[in-house]
């Protein structure tokens, strides 16, 4: 009951994603409308439902436009767990700040990439330049698509494609 359900808006928005009796608890009250069952059925004593996959509320949901947060976990996700002076994959990955906090370098997504710690010591308490080294890609804050925020159940969740591309 605790498999991931895609909700999505009145216009097929993606909204979140809600664990399975969530989902069942919307489909009961009359909230939400089932779209997608790839998972089969859930049995009780007396009747048979469909173990949704995707759902869709019956109305719409205004909210503010999606943000990343700025967190560790989405730094390494935005870089793509490499390091990113030297360009190696690494599961031990530190936060380094491109200009130093000492030197007034702020902790904002411009600021902050991934750095393996071999290079994060090497680099030390300097900017790129002062140590002599170059970074791969200029860090920003990454685009909320729909993609990028759900993106991480797909390979789980193939049916929750064709939901998540157009936005």
């Amino acid at each position: 009951m605790n498999v991931p359900v895609l909700v999505l808006n009145a216009n097929f928005e993606p909204l979140n994603v809600c664990s399975t009796a969530r989902a069942m608890c919307l489909l009961f009250v009359g909230k939400a409308e089932h779209i997608y069952n790839g998972r089969g059925v859930i049995r009780t004593p007396t009747r048979t439902y469909e173990r949704p996959s995707v759902i869709r509320l019956h109305y719409m949901v205004r909210r503010p436009r999606p943000c990343v947060r700025l967190s560790k976990r989405e730094i390494f996700r935005r870089d793509g767990y490499r390091c990113q002076y030297c360009g190696r994959p690494s599961s031990h990955l530190t936060l380094d700040h491109v200009f130093p906090r000492h030197r007034g370098g702020k902790h904002e997504w411009e600021n902050l990439v991934s750095a393996c710690p071999q290079c994060n010591r090497h680099k030390g308490h300097r900017t790129p330049q002062e140590a002599g080294m170059k970074l791969y890609r200029a860090p920003g804050q990454p685009l909320a698509t729909a993609l990028y925020l759900y993106g991480q159940y797909l390979n789980r969740n193939q049916e929750w494609a064709r939901y998540l591309e157009g936005w």
